[in-house]
């Protein structure tokens, strides 16, 4: 999980408004089903975790399976009632972690 992932919220939003919040994480998502040219089974590799937070309080989170495709892209709203950070992380199967933040301006 080398690449950065892509994310994209509004940069300002009105107080209470609600925010929706796009994620794009580079990730090949192997399921540990597949099989190489020699016949031995493909480890397992996903991104088994992802969790949002605004401001240090959780506000989204779920766990992937094998069956979640290439690349995840995730989509979901959050109700803003004031300006603060976000902050993402995805979680590897083999421990490793990216974190992102992006920043909101309630007006």
């Amino acid at each position: 999980m080398a690449e950065k992932p892509r994310i994209k919220l509004p940069k300002q939003a009105g107080k209470g408004e609600v925010a929706e919040i796009k994620t794009l994480m580079a990730h090949v998502m192997e399921s540990g089903q597949r099989k190489d040219a020699n016949g031995k089974i493909v480890p397992r590799k996903i991104i088994n975790r992802f969790t949002c937070t605004f401001n240090g309080k959780p506000v989204f989170e779920c766990e992937l399976e094998p069956a979640i495709a290439a690349n995840p892209y995730l989509q979901f709203s959050v109700k803003v009632e004031e300006s603060g950070v976000f902050a993402f992380t995805w979680t590897d199967d083999d421990g490793a972690v990216i974190v992102a933040e992006e920043k909101i301006v309630v007006a």
